[in-house]
Order: structure tokens, then C-alpha cells, then sequence
């Protein structure tokens, strides 16, 4: 279990750190650095599945038309999420991104319900009221509906749902989406260089290095994510998840300087009072769950 918290944590302490490498890009529009970590997340990912020599189950998963399609859906979710968070981190609106990232296992109830027909306890009902308070809030304040935050959250969501469609793992799951992504990617990049609007090339060898790694950084935590879900509970994941999002929240008030007020405080309240109350129920649900397998001492 050491293991599986030690790889829980790297996973979200990266993503949470996460504006820190974005912010390092400011200089390049938003449109152009996502066009880049789908180039350089394709490259890191086709070495990583031509050594493991996985090319054939990519193709035979692809042949399938509810696969390729789920793979498809995940890859145009997971491509408006990285964009709306690297706009988001260099527009100064990464209080925002961590409201959505506290947002997304709430709204993943929401969807269940909405799409897989499932039933929820009084418990999750009283979260997601609270959350939308929460929400409520943070629109009077701000005058307008903090959509940086919900938009995602919702992206994220969608993506989790075509996710379970797609049943891929980590590897092959990137690798596909980027695939999908690649042509409109290198095609957006071709045409800003041909246009002279293209950044890249004026960079920094030191900035050009570390643009080329996104595909490290975007890949590596998903690994460290999965590792940690092979050998840790679901529950326990669930509450080292928030790691993220306070990260993020703890960047952007201390070192970014965004103001955060005192309705900010209050929004956020209601939404850490709705996850505390999330977590407390799921937590208890797999407690009940455990009993009887245990009681049959079933493996």
C-alpha cells in the first residue's frame, strides 16, 4: 500500500504543480502550446508502445466502431480540458481551475445519474446542493457564471464517461486520442509557422526543451495514476485526488497573487462541505461493499 500512495501522490502533486510549467509558455497563444503537448505526448507515447510492441492491440481495438468512437469522444473532451486549463493558468485564472477540479467528482455523480440511470444516496444528493450553492455563490460575486471552473469539470467528466466506453489503458488510451488529435494539431502548428504567427521557433533552446517534455509531463502522472489505482482502494484514492486542486489553489493565491476574497472563501467552503460529505459516503460504501467479500473470502 506504500507503493500505491507514494504513485497516488506523485500523480496529483504533478498535476497540481502543473500551472507552474504552463506558465512558463506565456508568450505562446493558448491554441498553439495545446497544438504542441498533443505533438510532443504523440511522440513520448508511440516510442513507449513500439518498445512494449503494442501497435496490434491499438489496431485491433480501433477496428471496433463503439471503441473507436469512444476514443474519438475521449480525445476531443481531454483536448477542450487542456486547453481551457492552459488558457486558464495564463489568463490568471487558476483559482478558477482548482474550483473545477473540486468540482469534477461531484459532477461525475451528476452524469452518472444523468446518463448510466444510477441512484443516489440522501448523502450525494445533499453534496451536489451544496456544491451548486457554492457555484451560486461565486456567480453573484463574480456577476457571471465562473465557467472556466464548470466548463472543466464537465470536460472532464465527459472524458471520464467515454473513458469507460473505450476501456483502454493508460498507454493505448493516450496514444489514441493523440492520434486523433495529431493531424488538426500538426496541421494548426504548419499553418501558424507558414503564416509567421508561429512561436516555437523563436523560443529559447531552454523554453524549446522543456515545450518537448510536455509529453513527458502529460503522460507520466497518468502512469503514476494508474500504478496507484492497481494497488491502492478506490475510497483512498478519492481523498488523495484533492491534493491537486489544493495545490493549484495554494499556487494561485501565494505565489500567482490572485485575490481571493472573502465570497471566494465561501464558495469554496460550500464546495470542500459537499466533498467532505462525498467522501464520507463513498468511503462508507465501500466499507459495506468489503464485508461480505470478506466473508466469503473471496479473492
Amino acid at each position: 500500500m506504500k507503493k500505491g500512495i507514494i504513485y497516488a501522490v506523485l500523480a496529483y502533486l504533478s498535476w497540481g504543480f502543473l500551472p507552474l510549467y504552463w506558465r512558463l509558455f506565456t508568450a505562446m497563444p493558448a491554441w498553439e502550446i495545446l497544438a504542441q503537448r498533443i505533438t510532443w505526448s504523440f511522440v513520448f507515447v508511440a516510442v513507449l508502445v513500439t518498445v512494449s510492441k503494442q501497435w496490434k492491440r491499438l489496431k485491433s481495438v480501433g477496428s471496433s466502431r463503439r471503441s473507436a468512437a469512444a476514443i474519438v469522444l475521449c480525445s476531443i473532451f481531454i483536448s477542450l480540458n487542456w486547453f481551457l486549463f492552459i488558457w486558464a493558468v495564463n489568463n490568471n485564472h487558476v483559482i478558477e481551475t482548482s474550483l473545477g477540479y473540486y468540482m469534477n467528482p461531484l459532477i461525475s455523480v451528476l452524469f452518472a445519474v444523468v446518463f448510466l440511470k444510477e441512484r443516489l444516496s440522501p448523502g450525494q444528493w445533499l453534496s451536489l446542493c451544496l456544491a451548486g450553492t457554492g457555484v451560486l455563490i461565486m456567480a453573484v460575486q463574480y456577476g457571471h457564471i465562473p465557467w472556466v471552473a464548470i466548463s472543466l469539470a464537465v470536460t472532464f467528466a465527459l472524458y471520464g464517461l467515454a473513458k469507460k466506453i473505450a476501456k483502454l489503458d493508460v498507454l493505448l488510451g493516450l496514444t489514441g486520442e493523440t492520434i486523433v488529435a495529431l493531424p488538426v494539431a500538426l496541421g494548426y502548428l504548419f499553418y501558424i509557422q507558414s503564416q509567421g504567427t508561429g512561436t516555437f521557433a523563436s523560443l529559447p533552446f531552454f523554453s524549446i526543451l522543456l515545450l518537448m517534455l510536455s509529453g513527458v509531463a502529460t503522460a507520466m502522472p497518468l502512469f503514476w495514476f494508474a500504478k496507484s489505482m492497481q494497488l491502492l482502494p478506490l475510497s483512498l484514492v478519492g481523498f488523495i485526488q484533492y491534493i491537486a486542486p489544493t495545490t493549484s489553489l495554494l499556487l494561485a493565491i501565494f505565489l500567482f497573487n490572485e485575490p481571493f476574497t472573502e465570497g471566494n472563501l465561501i464558495s469554496f467552503s460550500f464546495i470542500w462541505l459537499a466533498l467532505i460529505i462525498y467522501s464520507f459516503v463513498t468511503f462508507k460504501k465501500s466499507k459495506e461493499r468489503v464485508v461480505p467479500v470478506s466473508q466469503a473470502d473471496a479473492l
